[in-house]
Formats: C-alpha cells, structure tokens, sequence
C-alpha cells in the first residue's frame, strides 16, 4: 500500500539552454512479465494506464459498504478513484482518506463515516487451485491503518466464513512499520486463533520507505511464505495439527485493500496522518508447467 540541493542548478540550466537540442529518446516499454524458473504465468495484472483510470474491471471488482466487515473496521469501502485508481506511473494506488462530505448513503456500523477505503478482489473474475501468487508493494503506515493482501476459498458463499479459508499472504499493522505477517484461518484456528508467522526487516528500514515483494506458494501439501524471494515462514499439510482442517484445497480468489481501525491495528490517533496509500507494482499469478 509506507526527499533529500541546489546552487549550480541554475548554471546547469544556462549551459544546457545553449546547447544544441537533441532529440528525445522514446521511452522504452516495460518488459512483460515472465515465466519464473519452475513457474508459468497464468494471470497478472501490471496497472499501466493512464493516471486517474480504474482498475481493471476484467480482473477486478470492489467490495462495498462500511459495516465493520467482521473487525469493527471504520472504513467506507467505494469504488472512487478517490480510493482506488492508477497512479499513471504503473502502479494502482489504494487511498484510505478522511470523509469530508459523506456520500449519499454512506452510514457506517458506529454513525457516520469517518474514512473511505478500496477493497479489490478476482472473486467470479478469476479464481483458481495452487500456484505462486506475489505482488510487489509499498505500504501504507500509522496507528490504525491496516493493508492487505490476501486470498479467500471460492466457496465462501456455500460454506461461510471459516470453512471457506482464509489465506494473508502480507498483512501489517501500521504503527508496526518494519513487519508484516502471513497468515491461515480455517475452522477451529480463525480470527485471534489463526496460524501465523511474521517477518521482520533487520536492516532499520520501513515497508512504507519502498517497495517488496510479497509472495505465497501454495501447493497441495504446503504453504510457503516469501519477502523478497526470502522464505520466512512453512505450513506442511503433515505439520497441521490433528484437530484442524486443512481446507486449502480448493479454488480461491485474490483481495487487495487498506482497512482503517479494526480489533487488531486499533484506531487511528492523533499520530496518524491521512491520506495512507498501498500503491501496487504488480500482482502476478504462478503454475507449476
């Protein structure tokens, strides 16, 4: 979702004036992603476009409303480009903001708003079984901001909310600038009881300075948890324990989003300053050929 002149400036600007004009390079295209050692591209999506453009309505839909969304969250998820638009730059941009005039419509579950947020997800758009799934992100930070970048079990419609599983390839809380957590729920280990492995930088530097890459690889038997092509974090199907069902076996859909409060982060304080911006490099999807 997380500045450094001057003096010969102006010379340079006299010289440079003088100069003969030359011609200007054309820019050269980014190059398309590519198969990795092991794994085929199956899906991506690069968010080149213009600055100000949706995201794209083939790959992604948005999550509406603000009623807490199981966490007592504070945000009014929209569809605004306000909230969720490309940067022009090859990256989306997901803005959690402070309401200053409401919507029509817009209630929350405690009054009125106090924030907008995105929450995109591939639920009907594009869904699928095991692979390597990695976004590259630079994240948003203070006290209450909470981004994400997931994944739920298709069928969460049919089974409900555990049965479905849930899958956090990166959450962070926000006053936590340095660490990010991966993360199962399933039935009987959801919530505050959900399996989860973090990561910390050792190197003094914030998620927010620039951008990671964020990676899951999910096999019939195993999850794999990556920052930066670092392996931090293993779940083995055979290291489940006995009570608990392994239900990460089936289709599932991706979920990008910056939520504002909620039971785990807390709330925003008179240190948090808004707007808080997840902008994402690109999200790519991974099998096995």
């Amino acid at each position: 979702m997380k500045k450094r002149l001057c003096g010969i400036l102006l010379m340079l600007a006299l010289f440079s004036a003088c100069q003969p004009m030359k011609p200007t390079a054309t820019p050269q295209p980014e190059p398309a992603p590519a198969d990795l050692p092991g794994w085929k591209l199956i899906w991506s999506d690069e968010f080149d476009g213009p600055a100000g453009a949706g995201p794209d309505d083939a790959k992604w839909t948005f999550d509406l409303g603000g009623q807490g969304w199981g966490n007592n969250e504070w945000q009014f998820y929209t569809a605004r480009p306000e909230n969720a638009a490309l940067d022009g730059e090859g990256a989306l941009a997901i803005t959690a903001r402070p309401v200053e005039s409401p919507l029509p419509g817009m209630e929350c579950w405690y009054g009125p708003c106090r924030y907008t947020s995105a929450r995109l997800l591939s639920r009907g758009l594009f869904e699928f079984t095991y692979g390597r799934v990695e976004a590259r992100l630079q994240l948003p930070y203070g006290q209450g901001v909470w981004p994400a970048f997931w994944m739920l079990g298709a069928d969460i419609a049919e089974t409900g909310w555990p049965n479905c599983g849930e899958i956090d390839i990166m959450e962070n809380i926000g006053r936590e600038l340095s660490t990010v957590y991966g993360t199962v729920h399933g039935p009987g280990y959801s919530g505050a009881g959900g399996i989860s492995t973090a990561f910390t930088l050792d190197d003094g530097t914030a998620f927010k300075d620039q951008y990671h890459v964020f990676a899951l690889e999910w096999e019939p038997d195993a999850l794999r948890w990556y920052v930066d092509d670092h392996l931090y974090a293993t779940l083995h199907q055979s290291q489940f324990p006995a009570d608990k069902r392994w239900v990460f076996d089936h289709n599932f859909f991706l979920i990008l989003n910056v939520a504002v409060g909620g039971n785990w982060p807390g709330y925003p304080d008179e240190r948090t300053t808004f707007p808080q911006t997840m902008r994402v490099d690109y999200v790519r999807v991974y099998q096995r050929p």
